[in-house]
């Protein structure tokens, strides 16, 4: 499978530098995670906030999802660690399936590993995106 580049906000690298500032004291598996984040935020495509186009995962976004392993459809939003809950459907950016969703898009199928294999999760709709809405930072 070709490496894809995502596409990242502007302010959502600079917050996601930021947050990935604080993570060198963490353990080793939480860290492999965090070095694929960093290594996509490497090769991302950064855009202005006010021209990512609206069927990309940014921070804060709502989709819907179906888990292509069980079938099973969902609808979460890509969060800040401090704000993630996930029996309200928040993932936390930190989480392996968080790393692996942002800057994807609506139609994508996204991989990601965990301790029993590879998951897959289709994105189906872009239920709400931040700068979409008008509700970023510049």
């Amino acid at each position: 499978m070709a490496k894809r580049r995502i596409h990242i906000t502007d302010y959502d690298m600079q917050r996601l530098r930021k947050l990935l500032e604080g993570t060198q004291h963490w353990n080793q598996k939480d860290r492999e995670y965090l070095a694929h984040l960093e290594e996509e935020m490497d090769q991302a495509v950064v855009v202005p906030a006010k021209r990512v186009p609206s069927d990309v995962v940014t921070m804060n976004t709502q989709m819907r999802v179906t888990d292509l392993d069980t079938g099973k459809r969902m609808t979460i939003q890509l969060v800040f660690p401090s704000e993630a809950d996930f029996e309200k459907g928040k993932i936390s950016i930190l989480a392996p399936i968080g790393t692996a969703l942002i800057g994807y898009r609506a139609g994508d199928t996204v991989e990601w590993e965990v301790p029993n294999g590879t998951r897959h999760l289709q994105i189906e709709e872009i239920v709400y995106q931040p700068e979409a809405a008008g509700d970023y930072h510049l």
